[in-house]
């Protein structure tokens, strides 16, 4: 997970596609500012912004390695691979989450805030090619099958195994744990 001071909007945009795009779930430690940062010891108050870190916890929730970096510092990705490789006990790589089912479908409605939210969350996560994704103010045909699978006209909608969820954080939090390392 990316945590930052930055906005969950400042996320978002950073996240998309646009900008370079990231395949993790990303926390803002906005408000307040810098609270999660500071509890790890990272908050620089004095300059209002965080020192550059890894910090890996594993399963258990035990800080495995820590690492600081100082704000204008780059860390090399292969080095933090096999950190994590070292600290996954059950030695090579790293198991994934079970995936995203065939079928799963996402209903959305244009110019819809929280359905705009659960599309950025399936960029985020690189899932439009496993995810059906209907528009259902430009599509007739989807309105009926958001009905039918969901039960009501509420977007955005995920349908996952015959399951509906209708909330975009709810929605959000489910694909990060369908392809998130266990």
């Amino acid at each position: 997970m990316g945590v930052s001071i930055d906005s969950a909007f400042s996320h978002a945009n950073w996240a998309a596609k646009d900008c370079g795009g990231v395949s993790f779930p990303l926390l803002a430690d906005f408000h307040p500012k810098g609270a999660m940062a500071d509890s790890f010891g990272l908050f620089l108050a004095e300059a209002g912004i965080t020192d550059r870190a890894t910090v890996i916890i594993d399963k258990e929730g035990i800080v495995r390695y820590s690492v600081a970096v100082g704000p204008p510092g780059a860390r090399e990705i292969g080095d933090l691979a096999a950190e994590c490789e070292k600290i996954n006990t059950g030695g090579g790589s790293m198991p994934k989450g079970e995936g995203v089912p065939a079928g799963t479908q996402l209903f959305v409605k244009s110019s819809c805030g929280p359905s705009r939210k659960a599309l950025l969350a399936v960029d985020n996560l690189k899932l439009r090619d496993s995810i059906a994704v209907h528009n259902v103010s430009e599509d007739a045909a989807a309105k009926a099958k958001l009905v039918e699978a969901g039960g009501k006209d509420q977007a955005p909608c995920l349908v996952i195994n015959g399951e509906a969820m209708f909330e975009a954080p709810e929605i959000a939090a489910k694909l990060a744990d369908l392809v998130a390392p266990v």
